[in-house]
This record gives C-alpha cells, sequence and structure tokens, in this order.
C-alpha cells in the first residue's frame, strides 16, 4: 500500500518584538516571498497573510520535513530576504518561537477566511490575545511566563 497524507497547518508568528514593521504594500510582498519558500520546500502555502506585526499561514508541509525545520527555514529565509532588500529595513527579524496548529479539511476555508479578515480582526483584537485563545482552543499547554519571549 502507498502512503497518503493531507496534513494542513495554521502557523502563526510575530516580528521581533512585535513591532509593526510589515506595513500594507511590503506585507503583500513579504507573504507572497513566503509562498515562494513554501513551494521550494516542496510545501504548498494555501494562503499567507496577517497583520502590522505577525504572519498567518495556512500550509501544507511535505511528510519529510519537520513543521520546526520547515518554519525554521521560511523565517530565516525571509528575514534574509527583507534585509537584504528593504531599503528602510536592516535588522528585520521574526520572533524565535511559532504556533502550529493543525486544521481539518473540512475547516481549511474558514481558516483562510480568518487569515484574510486579519486587518479587520485586529481592530478590535490584539495579537496577544488572538495568540492566546489559539493555544487555550487547541488545548496547548503553555507557561504564561515564557510565551512572549
Amino acid at each position: 500500500m502507498s502512503t497518503h497524507q493531507q496534513l494542513l497547518y495554521h502557523i502563526v508568528f510575530s516580528t521581533k518584538n512585535r513591532q509593526r514593521w510589515l506595513t500594507n504594500g511590503f506585507r503583500d510582498e513579504v507573504f507572497a516571498y513566503m509562498t515562494g519558500i513554501a513551494k521550494n520546500q516542496g510545501g504548498v502555502a494555501i494562503r499567507a497573510g496577517g497583520f502590522y506585526d505577525h504572519v498567518h499561514l495556512l500550509v501544507r508541509i511535505p511528510a519529510k520535513l519537520a513543521v520546526s525545520d520547515f518554519v525554521g527555514t521560511l523565517k530565516s529565509n525571509s528575514s534574509k530576504h527583507i534585509n537584504d532588500t528593504s531599503e528602510q529595513l536592516r535588522k528585520f527579524g521574526w520572533q524565535d518561537g511559532f504556533g502550529a496548529f493543525t486544521v481539518s479539511v473540512s475547516q481549511k476555508n474558514r481558516v483562510v477566511e480568518y487569515i484574510e479578515n486579519q486587518i479587520t480582526h485586529h481592530a478590535s483584537h490584539s495579537f496577544q490575545d488572538e495568540y492566546l485563545h489559539l493555544l487555550k482552543k487547541h488545548e496547548v499547554e503553555y507557561n504564561p511566563r515564557y510565551v512572549w519571549e
């Protein structure tokens, strides 16, 4: 029997110290570049989006890659690209950690819509509140003392 998989991940991480570096036009360029990095790793970025200080990705990651390796490559390659090509940013960085949450195929469109509506969502919700909600919703144990390091 051959092997089959359909694993979707909702990946979330912020800029270093939650700096609002992802401005309007620049943000879309970063998301497009991340989509290319995902493809180069053999994955698929179904949707990339976010707010001024963080990113949400709905991705399909190949079985041969660990989620942490996939995200690490995504973050390191995109921050290098930003630092090499941005006229305004020379010390851009992402936070050290990330959140990764599995998504059922039946919920795929709902997560895509959630990612697409980040600007509206953050008119009334902070990234910190959103992230803690995701951790609780997915029953992820965490120490509040270390969440934001």
